[in-house]
Parts: C-alpha cells; structure tokens; sequence
C-alpha cells in the first residue's frame, strides 16, 4: 500500500511564505514525476508545479518566480517553497507522485490527503 503524507499548510499574511511537503511511503519500485495541484472554492483543480525524475520542472505561469518544486529521491518526498504568497493563492494544496510499484509494472498516479493554504492579512 502506497500513501503519501503532506504536510506545511496554514494561515500566512500576503507577502508571507509556506513550504509544503508531501511524503510517500511503502513498498514501491521507483517514483517518475511529482507533483502539486491546487483547488480553490469553486474552480477545478489545476496544476502548480511539476518536476521530473531527472529534475526538469514546470511551473503554472501565475506562480513562475514566487514558487519553487524540488524533490529528494532518498526521502520520497517532494517540496513546495512558496514566497510572496497572494490571497489568490488560497486553495487546499494536493501533491501527486507518480509510483512504480513493480520493477516492469505501469506506474500510478497517487494523491496525498490535502492541505488548506490560507493567505489572509
């Protein structure tokens, strides 16, 4: 059983800063690209920010220059540094993991439970 962990959510002013973090555990081969998505109160999710197993990443152009993805392979775990938070930030944050379960199996797309990002002054 694959389950991925988040945590780094909460309450910061405009201007302010969050890291976000998304853990996953259990028995698994490898994990391809990482993810983070957002969902506001009545839009679809969208994606924020990607990054691939060899580090390529891409960016949602509203928050190109303020955010930054970033992985570390031995912990499992992808990163979300986000500076120069907006109130149109706010949204339940998800990240995405990519896993290969068996050496020559099909990966699969995981999510992680959520996280509320509040920017309010």
């Amino acid at each position: 059983q694959v389950q991925l962990v988040e945590s780094g959510g909460g309450l910061v002013p405009p201007g302010g800063s969050l890291r976000l973090s998304c853990a996953a555990s259990g028995r698994f081969f490898s994990i391809l690209a990482m993810g983070w998505y957002r969902q506001a109160p009545g839009k679809q999710r969208e994606l924020v920010a990607s990054i691939t197993g060899g580090g390529s990443t891409n960016y949602a152009d509203s928050v190109k220059g303020r955010f930054t993805i970033s992985r570390d392979n031995a912990k499992n775990t992808v990163y979300l540094q986000m500076n120069s938070l907006k109130s149109e930030d706010t949204a339940v944050y998800y990240c995405n993991q990519n896993i290969r379960r068996l050496t020559w199996g099909i990966p699969d797309d995981y999510w992680g439970q959520g996280t509320q990002v509040t920017v309010s002054s």
